[in-house]
């Protein structure tokens, strides 16, 4: 029988032994820090987006709403139409059973999810998703579906299975999301590991059994970041994923996230048709993305999206007489332009969040807009997402309280566009001679020539979009 000496001493050796390895194995790492020059900048963003979202649009899809029939299949059907308009990425909002404590309305909020493994049967089954899915990837099209991580429904099966997986209130209770009226959900708590690998493991599922190309995160940031960056990683081990974020943080684009919304744009662009800002609000919103958002993170812009469409107002009561130029500006400004189902076809209701309240489906002038800036979009490399496309660059005019002005190039294309977002038509002239040139006027096709004398005419929230 071994002396307690004689154990400790062995141990000790072991531990010598396994320190000495330890330290071998990381040598060359430390070796390499040492020669590493410290000044050399190193990216930020250190995630590749899939390279077919390059010059993608997206398309948020209200399962719910989407149909009559509010179903995966009969949202297959319509596939054939989105590619058409231009589209390239389809965002299913939530696709799982809704809880049914504390439920609000008669069918609930998707965001109240009972089972991260199950299909909601309102819209269909495991089969009929994984079939949607297929017929997308058979048009062209990738899928992403609403992840919601922050939070589950009162009655999802971890609140019995893992009661220790949840906050709590001050009373001890489980708590929803504080200081929101968030009342139909309860917030799990990610400093528990076992959430952590829970989620991580119900995102995978997804993309392994039923091929989804990504996802949507919704309130992304108020869930730790090092938890998004891991499920990154895990995720892109099994394909290369897209992955949206519904927030707008820098920090998040580092080795999360691929895209990131611009609620500042549409905030920015909304208060100055309201009268309620001037268009600095607008130039601050380019000169901060410029400024503090990473080279390559994509940001999504919007006129429209089921929060604003439900609780704020329809694109025609936010944006009035100046729509299509938001429209417009959202597609060949920065970022990569959404389209909120429905408004496509002119929908001019606040569609219900917790009812049925299927879309009145319409031939209208704004599809057909949407369907030739998604075109251009699509096809002048200049317009591109992220660091695929080219940063819009300031053209200085002579109506800068009411216009704005920029170009857009690569060594391939070229884009020269001005807004006037004001109520009031202005002839507006510009400097410097980055827009010098011969171009096509992208509304009329006649050719135009841009020189030091020219002058634009730009009606009331109107706008000129020049292509070269």
């Amino acid at each position: 029988m071994e002396s307690a000496a004689m154990k400790t001493r062995v141990k000790y050796l072991s531990l010598l032994g396994a320190s000495f390895v330890f330290s071998a194995a990381c040598q060359p790492d430390v070796e390499l820090a040492e020669t590493r020059d410290p000044y050399q900048p190193t990216p930020y963003v250190k995630i590749e987006a899939p390279e077919w979202s390059k010059n993608a649009a997206i398309y948020q899809l209200n399962t719910r709403q989407f149909t009559p029939e509010g179903t995966f299949r009969a949202a297959a059907e319509q596939l054939p139409r989105l590619r058409d308009l231009g589209i390239r990425i389809v965002w299913l909002m939530p696709i799982h059973e809704i809880g049914e404590v504390n439920r609000k309305g008669t069918l609930g909020s998707p965001y109240a999810v009972k089972d991260y493994y199950s299909v909601n049967p309102e819209f269909g089954t495991l089969d009929d998703f994984k079939q949607f899915v297929s017929r997308a990837h058979e048009l062209g099209l990738y899928v992403i579906i609403d992840w919601v991580a922050n939070h589950t429904a009162w009655d999802n099966p971890l609140t019995e299975e893992h009661p220790d997986w949840y906050e709590r209130d001050w009373k001890g209770d489980f708590r929803p999301t504080p200081w929101w009226d968030w009342s139909d959900i309860i917030n799990l708590d990610y400093s528990q590991p076992d959430v952590r690998r829970y989620m991580t493991k119900a995102l995978a599922y997804w993309v392994r059994e039923a091929g989804i190309d990504g996802y949507r995160c919704d309130v992304a940031g108020d869930v730790p970041i090092d938890f998004w960056n891991n499920a990154r990683r895990e995720l892109d081990a099994i394909k290369p994923v897209f992955m949206l974020a519904e927030w707008e943080g820098r920090d998040l684009h580092a080795e999360a996230f691929d895209m990131t919304y611009a609620f500042s744009w549409y905030e920015a662009v909304a208060d100055i048709v309201a009268g309620k800002k001037t268009l600095d609000r607008l130039i601050r919103y380019y000169a901060r993305d410029f400024s503090r958002f990473p080279e390559g993170g994509m940001r999504m812009v919007f006129v429209s999206n089921h929060d604003k469409n439900s609780w704020e107002g329809t694109q025609f009561e936010v944006f009035g007489d100046a729509l299509e130029a938001a429209i417009v500006l959202s597609v060949v400004g920065e970022g990569m332009p959404l389209i909120y189902n429905g408004q496509e076809a002119g929908n001019e209701k606040r569609l219900e969040f917790f009812e049925k309240d299927p879309i009145e489906w319409r031939e209208h002038p704004i599809g057909d807009l949407y369907r030739e800036l998604l075109a251009l979009h699509g096809e002048n490399t200049a317009l591109w997402n992220g660091a695929w496309g080219a940063p819009m660059i300031r053209v200085p005019n002579d109506a800068m309280e009411h216009v704005i002005s920029f170009v857009r190039q690569n060594e391939q294309d070229k884009v020269f566009a001005a807004f006037n977002l004001s109520g009031e038509s202005i002839d507006v002239g510009f400097e410097e001679s980055l827009y010098h040139g011969d171009y096509g006027d992208y509304a009329t096709g006649e050719r135009v020539t841009l020189t030091a004398d020219s002058r634009v005419s730009l009606p009331a929230w109107g706008y000129r979009v020049f292509v070269k």
